[in-house]
């Protein structure tokens, strides 16, 4: 079985799998005519890349620099750990 493990401080997210868009009047929107969303599951974290992430939070992160690759089927890609530019928390209501 293979893994993929980030290093140099990098962040490996598994991108949530595209589902076909269609507008109200029933047309399909194509891949090309939808806005990409920058969000993810950290599924690896290179060792002491970051104290604030880890595995399994939900992040938002600049597509800038990422690397997309697909491994064993699964889209993820590989960011920098100081490109994560938020994690979805859980918060108790008021």
């Amino acid at each position: 079985m293979k893994k993929l493990q980030p290093i140099n401080a990098n962040v490996l997210i598994k991108l949530d799998p595209e589902k076909e868009e269609k507008s109200p009047g029933g047309i399909i929107i194509p891949d090309t005519a939808r806005e990409k969303s920058n969000e993810g599951e950290i599924v690896a974290i290179a060792a002491g890349a970051s104290e604030e992430i880890s595995v399994g939070d939900r992040v938002i992160y600049d597509d800038s620099s990422s690397t997309k690759i697909k491994f064993e089927g699964v889209e993820y890609v590989i960011v920098p750990a100081s490109d994560i530019l938020a994690k979805y928390v859980e918060v108790d209501s008021i």
